[in-house]
């Protein structure tokens, strides 16, 4: 009976568990949705930005540089992380993480790499190892643009002031809600990615003058860069904990039908062996 106890405890512990992952994969299911709905209709904007951008930087005059298109050689170069701030949600954070470790031990293996981490879960696995010069755990308690702003205007500052040779930023770009997609952008220098093979270019009349609307859209651009990225990273991990705890009710569901049978099987030879023992007592009584 000892082992029909621990069965059935076990059993009440599954299915305990069980309820707990089938509401939070619908909690997720209903962030996802808010989420997924934002990062879709910010990304015509955003994109369409970014073209502006490009093209205004192809047909600008050689000898006007804005200070965050400069190139120089890359010594010392910050990494921005985008991670959670809880768990519970697969690879999500594991990928980042990864990433970033790569680059650090391979692509800028002789440089000076600094990290700037956004989310607690990439903080505190990559501070141990690495340099992190700032944290923001708090920017997913309210994700708006004039936030993500202020970040932006930090690293910005410190690019225009030479702390920086370079600035990249490694996050979960939203595909879908099982996809998630490690992707890593420059976000400073701004490179003018032409293409060779597009031979249309667009015609553009300014006012007041090219410059000054350069200087005025290209830090919107980035800041806007890294609001997607942080829209991004929002919807893919609320993705990610829906399939992760999905995946751990239907887990929990198939452990609970495996005990119920293993209970049941102890139970039925319980039962079979007191038959038996009452069988032989009656016969001995009437030997």
């Amino acid at each position: 009976m000892a082992n029909l106890k621990e069965i059935r405890n076990r059993i009440a512990s599954v299915s305990s568990t069980m309820q707990i992952t089938s509401a939070m994969k619908m909690v997720s299911a209903a962030k996802l949705k808010k989420a997924q709905d934002a990062i879709t209709a910010m990304r015509p904007y955003s994109d369409k930005l970014t073209e502006l951008i490009q093209n205004l930087s192809n047909s600008i005059d050689g000898d006007t540089q804005n200070p965050f298109t400069v190139k120089r050689t890359i010594q010392n170069v910050l990494i921005i992380a985008i991670t959670s701030n809880r768990g519970l949600c697969g690879g999500f954070n594991s990928s980042v993480i990864k990433e970033v470790t790569k680059k650090v031990e391979t692509t800028y293996a002789n440089k000076n790499v600094s990290i700037l981490t956004l989310g607690k879960k990439g903080n505190d696995i990559l501070q141990k190892s690495f340099s992190v010069v700032e944290n923001n755990n708090e920017i997913f308690d309210q994700l708006t643009f004039s936030s993500a702003s202020k970040i932006a205007e930090g690293f910005m500052s410190a690019f225009t002031s030479k702390e920086y040779d370079t600035i990249e930023v490694v996050y979960n770009r939203f595909k879908n809600a099982a996809t998630q997609i490690v992707t890593t952008e420059t976000l400073l220098p701004i490179i003018s990615t032409q293409d060779e093979n597009t031979t249309t270019s667009t015609d553009y009349i300014f006012e007041p003058t090219q410059e000054s609307i350069v200087d005025e859209l290209l830090p919107k651009s980035i800041k806007m860069q890294l609001f997607k990225a942080l829209r991004d990273s929002f919807a893919s991990e609320h993705g990610a904990r829906m399939t992760a705890m999905h995946k751990a009710t239907d887990n929990a569901t198939d452990l609970r039908d495996q005990l119920k049978l293993t209970y049941n099987q102890a139970r039925q030879a319980s039962i079979t062996n007191e038959i038996l023992e009452i069988v032989g007592g009656a016969e001995a009584l009437n030997s």
